[in-house]
């Protein structure tokens, strides 16, 4: 929402100007140099609230407002006041937004009181404080609704924390468990035929030293994709034929997440469940989404007896959490083609 008050400044500014060089107003150079001046600062006071905000900042720009009214003589800068509840509502909340606004309505009236006696048997200025208000209330419902998308934001990003942790438990259970299971059972082997079978029993230590490799790696392949930096190095990892078309944006770390995770479940699927013997990644990076695609030559399955199995349910509530979708193509014996799409 930044981006308003840049525009409302770009307006007034080019209002005032308008004003005098069009001749309905008196030419004053030192006074029309004064009025770019404190737009410019205003400006400037934005680049610096978007890195440092504070209440400090918009008492110097609500006292900056006063100086360009004074300085404008269109009449039109009374419309930077809605800023000040504008403001005050996306940093302080709510009830600072309401009291201010209703602060800033007063001050017009009063000053129309003060300094125009009878302003309100003229349409004009009845007009202005009309304008006015409902400018208030416009600002005021911009800033509520960026206030619920800034808390739906944060929601998402909590869910998306507690998918992560279904994941990775998950990853682990299916994963890790698998590979300790295997090792437990080849010890125990290697324990029954030590006396009886040397040669039994030492296949089944290879075997298990063999599992505790993978189960490494695969430790080490999460660990290291846990926070990959772009979408290409995390895939790259992924030990599969991958090819890439476009050049890859700056994408969110969630949208990352979600794409990596979804290419490590279909990979994952493919080999463990379709027996697979190629498994190919292709990206998309287009101008509107980023599509991930995932296929196999495994055996396949019947897509409307398996919506909720090969872990396709968990991979449609990831790719949702940030705006995308899920599209799975299989049959039995014609292996599977799974894609993820989502939106820039």
């Amino acid at each position: 929402m930044q981006w308003v008050s840049g525009a409302v400044y770009g307006v007034v500014l080019l209002a005032g100007l308008y004003y005098v060089f069009a001749g309905l107003g008196e030419s004053d150079p030192p006074r029309v140099a004064g009025f770019v001046a404190s737009i410019a600062a205003l400006f400037a006071l934005d680049a610096i609230e978007r890195r440092h905000p504070g209440l400090w900042l918009l008492i110097t720009k609500s006292a900056l407002f006063f100086v360009v009214v004074a300085l404008d003589e269109s009449g039109l800068s009374r419309v930077l006041f809605v800023l000040v509840p504008f403001a005050a509502y996306l940093a302080f909340g709510r009830t600072a937004g309401l009291v201010l606004g209703g602060l800033c309505l007063a001050l017009l009236v009063t000053g129309f009181m003060v300094w125009v006696p009878g302003w309100y048997q003229d349409a004009d200025y009845v007009s202005d404080v009309l304008m006015f208000a409902m400018g208030l209330i416009l600002a005021l419902a911009m800033a509520e609704v960026a206030t619920r998308e800034r808390r739906a934001s944060a929601r998402i990003a909590e869910l998306s924390v507690a998918a992560e942790r279904t994941r990775l438990a998950r990853d682990i259970h299916d994963s890790l468990g698998h590979h300790l299971t295997a090792v437990s059972i080849q010890l125990e082997k290697a324990s029954a035929f030590a006396g009886r079978d040397p040669a039994v029993a030492e296949q089944a230590l290879a075997d298990a030293r063999e599992s505790v490799a993978n189960a490494l790696d695969d430790v080490r392949t999460s660990v290291r994709t846990l926070r990959p930096r772009t979408l290409v190095d995390a895939l790259t990892g992924l030990d599969v034929a991958l090819s890439v078309d476009g050049e890859e944006p700056d994408l969110d770390s969630a949208t990352v997440t979600t794409l990596f995770r979804a290419a490590q479940e279909a990979i994952t699927n493919a080999r463990r469940h379709g027996d697979a013997d190629q498994v190919a990644v292709a990206v998309t990076f287009g101008k509107a989404d980023t599509r991930l695609v995932v296929t196999d030559d495994g055996r396949g399955f019947r897509t409307e007896s398996a919506r909720g199995g090969f872990g396709l349910l968990g991979l449609k509530e990831r790719a949702a959490l940030v705006g995308g979708m899920v599209t799975v193509d299989s049959a039995p014996g014609a292996g599977t083609r799974v894609a993820v799409t989502v939106p820039r």
